[in-house]
């Protein structure tokens, strides 16, 4: 049983689940996401708005395709999913973590936009690493017989706007240190999947 199906089982009827209950799910599935845009924001320095709309698309996207993805899977692949969502969220998060800091060693002198999370495989690959959790709430959804769609748009809604959020608040600290920061970015995103991998093994 996961962690979030507890609060499932307190509704009432089997069919809906309430309102402050998902935003709570919501919140808790958006503190990674909310750590990798601060991290984000900081590896940028200076943030535009095209940056922040695509990061913050595709992680609410994400967050809202992945429980949906796994309400409909259901039990039959839980299994095989939860024993490996982890380890793909660490290998994810240490894989551009690690990029970032090789991109830094390379000199002040490279292009910045040549590190840029918010875009290509790194935007893909961010996306995933934060957004697999969502997906053992789905499968705890649909094994509920709990109504999947009022839950997913929250969660996803929820996660862009604490993206949108942390970006511009990690942003003021990149700019004012400089590249360096973007080592210290990609160690924070190494911490996160090192944090994922220690929070389902412990």
């Amino acid at each position: 049983m996961v962690p979030w199906e507890f609060a499932f089982r307190r509704t009432e009827g089997g069919s809906d689940i309430e309102t402050v209950t998902i935003l709570g799910i919501a919140v808790g599935l958006a503190m990674d996401a909310l750590a990798v845009a601060i991290a984000t924001g900081i590896v940028l320095g200076k943030v535009s708005g095209r940056q922040t709309f695509r990061l913050a698309w595709h992680f609410g996207l994400f967050q809202f395709l992945m429980p949906v993805v796994g309400w409909l899977a259901g039990l039959s692949v839980e299994r095989y999913i939860s024993g490996y969502d982890h380890w793909l969220a660490f290998a994810l998060l240490g894989f551009i973590g690690g990029k970032m800091i090789f991109d830094a060693s390379r000199g002040a002198g490279a292009d910045r936009t040549a590190s840029d999370p918010t875009r290509g495989f790194s935007l893909v690959f961010l996306s995933v690493a934060t957004s697999v959790d969502a997906l053992a709430v789905g499968l705890s959804l649909g094994v509920l017989r709990i109504r999947i769609w009022y839950p997913a748009v929250v969660i996803g809604a929820v996660a862009g706007i604490l993206t949108a959020i942390g970006m511009h608040l990690g942003a003021p600290l990149g700019n004012r240190i400089g590249r360096k920061m973007e080592v210290f970015g990609g160690l924070i995103l190494v911490g996160i999947g090192c944090l994922i991998l220690y929070r389902h093994l412990a």
